[in-house]
């Protein structure tokens, strides 16, 4: 697939995925977020990447839905069926921030400037997010009488009730250094490293092998939501069947012969 405003640069064992439409803040118009989807899903199938970095071109990086599509969208590709236009655009974004969580190779947001609305969604849900000291976060929709209510379902899992329904409720903008008191964020970088230091991050979880990082992935989301007594059965099963894995059984060889790993 060719790609209108992505850009895709592969570097095994890492793959950049880079928004590039910095002349509309990079929103995620319903193209974007379908070239988003493929890229991710294409990805994900590849099994020489192990690890994906998500940044951005320019000064912003996400401002969320493209506003001016919403507003011309339902009546020049749907024929004035709003409400299924709207559905439809939802439906598609809430399946890529699902995507991010679903592929198996760990995704770490680069961030630098602001991540708004779904722009903000969009870093909360990547597994890991790294942002610049010049980065922001804020759900502004309250602003404009349009609540932010699907980036409110990966605020809340990042950051907890109290401060998401603040940042929900007022619109306000969370400097990096607040969000990473919160949570929302793993580390903070000078501005301009944010890249770098996520594809130094991003390297460094490479390293391990691509089977356990998949498990790791799918398990972690899969318990966090389970009450304890839950989660401690689900994880023991996980991990059960980890240590009859090829990996795993390298990995015990290689450490008791004191040397490195050599992953299938």
């Amino acid at each position: 697939m060719a790609f209108n405003h992505l850009r895709l640069d592969r570097d095994s064992p890492v793959a950049t995925v880079i928004l590039a439409r910095p002349e509309r803040r990079n929103a995620l118009s319903r193209e974007m977020i379908a070239e988003l989807s493929h890229a991710l899903a294409e990805l994900g199938a590849d099994r020489a990447v192990r690890t994906v970095v998500l940044a951005a071109e320019g000064p912003v990086f996400c401002s969320g839905h493209d506003i001016a599509e919403m507003k011309a969208g339902p009546e020049a590709q749907m024929k004035g069926s709003h409400a299924a236009f709207y559905r439809a655009l939802f439906e598609d974004c809430v399946r890529l921030m699902e995507l991010i969580q679903q592929v198996p190779q760990p995704v770490v947001a680069a961030v630098q400037g602001l991540a708004t609305a779904a722009g903000c969604q969009l870093a909360a849900s990547c597994d890991l997010v790294i942002a610049a000291e010049n980065a922001g976060f804020a759900t502004p929709g309250v602003k404009i009488g349009f609540f932010c209510t699907t980036p409110m379902v990966a605020l809340t899992r990042s950051i907890g009730r109290k401060r998401a329904l603040e940042m929900l409720l007022t619109g306000r903008v969370v400097a990096a250094r607040e969000a990473a008191e919160w949570g929302l964020v793993n580390r903070v970088v000078p501005v301009g490293e944010a890249l770098a230091a996520a594809s130094h991050l991003a390297r460094e979880i490479a390293a391990a092998a691509p089977f356990t990082l998949a498990l790791g992935k799918k398990a972690f989301y899969t318990q966090i939501d389970l009450d304890q007594p839950k989660a401690y059965a689900y994880a023991q099963e996980v991990m059960s069947l980890n240590a009859l894995a090829a990996d795993a059984q390298e990995g015990f060889c290689a450490f008791l012969e004191k040397r490195p790993p050599v992953w299938r």
